[in-house]
């Protein structure tokens, strides 16, 4: 048998015992014993700058975040626009905008950031900002097994689990926190790899579960789990729900009271204004540039300005004759009326329409239109409708399109054993914890669909792996 059948034979058992792996590890909320995408070789390879670029970018989202929770406050006290208060407080009922205000929690900032990235020709741009992320798990999960295989993968192959430990004691004060990751009935989809991440745990040490709602249980002195001989007290929650779905959550009431009373430390912080995608289109207001510029620095505006794409609030109240909707532009022409981005040609609209928060269409794919992907009659419909969410309190965001770089990478077909090669666009995801000590980026989710696919997400035709350094 010759040597290039050797490794051929030895490749697809390596590969083989990586795709068993990574479905057995049940991930995903419709188990299988296939992977619920495409299984790379070997982890996305990226050049050593832009790597640097990306971990100078995690402490830049954390002042940004500083930045974005002074600008909600100081807009409340009347020290910026009150406008800014009324864009971010829109749709949300008085139970979510009270925990948002409570001066014992005013300076709790997410302690993961994450995010979603389009890989450019020059670099990357941000298409949004998440502080309630899925993928965590499933990142850890795969650093773990490339890691396994001896390949190197950013954070390492247990990153994304210490950096997740070192948040918790970070969060609660303690070293060995009993903490709950509670996972909505909303949220499913994500509860297999919460449910690895917590075994992960346990088997540091760390006493962890992934829970659902109704599986907690309130007594005067705190929040509880587990029965019998495992019955313990919760001293740390992670919540993995977001704020819109709370009147959809069992025994939500008591563990919000938990959370009032100090009883149990709750991350991320119940604080709505981080759940909004409108975030860029404040940053990109020219009313606000100094705000940005104080808050922020001159060097983190700079660089924040490079990748955040221009945005825009899509707010259907009439401006005066004088007034122009800054930046947009229809046959070289500023507009003071949405309604005449209808006329926009198919050039024009390189634009991506999205609600911006506070619904169950604000995560995923949904919710989301590319303009020069759809029709003229289609770009209309989707642009008249957002105008009229505005008016029922679920306000669109309108951001630049940019186009991400063509990139290859060989997959493995389970069915026929074979290795292929793909061409696609990348969405990176990199994980930023707030350890207490630093922001680190312990771990980087590569997400890359085929060529025919203008959104970029989780899903069969996907691959999803790890990011690691030339």
């Amino acid at each position: 048998m010759s040597s290039q059948c050797c490794r051929t034979l030895t490749e697809r058992y390596d590969m083989g015992w990586l795709a068993r792996n990574i479905a057995e590890a049940n991930l995903f909320a419709e188990s299988s014993d296939t992977a619920s995408f495409r299984v790379a070789a070997e982890p996305l390879k990226l050049d050593r700058s832009l790597i640097a670029s990306l971990e100078r970018f995690g402490k830049a989202l954390h002042r940004f975040n500083q930045a974005v929770q002074e600008l909600y406050f100081s807009a409340r006290d009347g020290r910026q626009p009150h406008w800014v208060k009324e864009y971010l407080d829109m749709g949300k009922p008085d139970s979510v905008l009270d925990y948002a205000a409570m001066r014992r929690f005013r300076s709790d900032l997410p302690r993961i950031i994450r995010p979603d990235l389009i890989l450019t020709e020059d670099g990357y741009t941000a298409t949004e900002l998440d502080s309630v992320p899925g993928g965590f798990g499933l990142t850890a999960c795969l650093s773990e097994l490339y890691s396994q295989r001896g390949q190197s993968v950013l954070g390492g192959g247990s990153g994304i689990i210490d950096g997740f430990a070192a948040l918790l004691k970070a969060a609660t004060g303690m070293d060995r926190p009993t903490t709950a990751i509670v996972v909505s009935d909303e949220a499913q989809d994500y509860l297999g790899e919460m449910q690895w991440l917590a075994r992960a745990l346990r088997q540091r040490g760390f006493d962890v579960e992934a829970v659902n709602p109704k599986d907690i249980s309130f007594q005067e002195d705190g929040l509880y789990m587990g029965s019998g001989a495992c019955y313990r007290r919760i001293h740390g929650v992670y919540r993995f729900f977001e704020l819109f779905d709370l009147k959809n959550i069992p025994k939500i009431d008591l563990l919000l009271y938990a959370v009032r009373k100090q009883l149990a430390v709750i991350t991320p912080p119940l604080k709505h204004f981080f759940e909004e995608k409108m975030l860029f289109a404040l940053f990109c207001h020219p009313q606000l540039t100094n705000f940005w510029k104080q808050q922020l620095g001159e060097e983190t505006y700079e660089l924040l300005k490079q990748v955040f794409p221009q945005s825009w609030i899509v707010d259907n109240r009439p401006l005066p004759p004088y007034g122009v909707i800054p930046g947009l532009t229809i046959g070289g022409q500023a507009i003071n009326q949405w309604s005449q981005l209808t006329e926009a040609t198919k050039k024009e609209r390189e634009l991506v329409l999205k609600i911006s928060g506070f619904s169950p269409d604000a995560w995923g794919s949904r919710g989301v239109t590319i303009g020069h992907d759809v029709s003229g009659k289609d770009w209309t419909q989707s642009l008249e409708a957002s105008l009229k969410a505005f008016s029922q309190g679920s306000p669109y965001v309108l951001q630049r399109f940019h186009k991400g770089a063509r990139v290859s990478a060989d997959y493995f077909d389970e069915d026929s054993g074979d290795m292929h090669s793909m061409q696609g666009r990348v969405r990176l995801c990199p994980y930023y914890f707030d350890t207490g000590r630093d922001v680190e980026m312990v771990g980087v989710l590569a997400t890359m669909c085929p060529l025919n696919k203008k959104l970029i997400h989780g899903m069969r035709d996907a691959i999803m792996v790890p990011v690691a350094a030339e």
